[in-house]
């Protein structure tokens, strides 16, 4: 029983490192541009969405704590995309 408890972790450990490689190879042969087109198109719902949203708390047709929760996480998420965008562009390297 011992032995099929260190083969079983063993078997995981190896099937978690060949899954990450195989993660990175797959990123590897991304198209820098289509990432970053990925990246803009989620920025720009990010926006969207932070105009709707703060018409929806605006109007008095929801909670305004929980929209502005959800506002300042779209906010957040939006930040998030915009130095992504920007380091993929090469504008932002540390």
């Amino acid at each position: 029983m011992q032995n099929d408890n260190v083969k079983l972790k063993t078997d995981l450990k190896k099937r978690v490192y060949l899954y990450a490689l195989d993660i990175i190879h797959f990123l590897d042969k991304l198209n820098q541009k289509d990432f970053t087109n990925f990246f803009s198109y989620s920025l720009k719902s990010a926006n969207e969405s932070k105009f709707w949203l703060g018409l929806i708390r605006d109007s008095n047709k929801a909670d305004k704590n929980q929209a502005n929760k959800l506002l300042d996480e779209t906010k957040e998420l939006a930040n998030i995309l915009s130095a992504s965008i920007l380091t993929l562009k090469g504008k932002n390297k540390c």
